[in-house]
């Protein structure tokens, strides 16, 4: 493999979801070559762009909200026990 000439800076959360498809001893380069090579009826690109700010903080907001109704419900359940 040819070394690298630039250096791309990614979010801490992409770094993280790249570090969940590493398999062995892949690199970061080959985990973005697999990804970008697999199969699919979707593009990389697709859906890139389609919200705003305002909308993705909100999604996140509620996501995170969400979460926490799950684990507190799941809390209570546990306690039943």
């Amino acid at each position: 493999m040819a070394t690298a000439d630039e250096q791309i800076r990614v979010s801490d959360r992409v770094k993280q979801r790249l570090d969940r498809r590493r398999s062995g001893g892949e690199s970061y380069n080959d985990v973005l070559e697999r990804l970008l090579t697999e199969q699919s009826d979707a593009d990389f690109h697709d859906g890139f762009g389609l919200l705003s700010d305002d909308q993705a903080d909100r999604i996140r907001e509620e996501r995170e909200r969400t979460k926490a109704k799950r684990k507190e419900r799941m809390r209570r359940l546990g306690e039943r026990t």
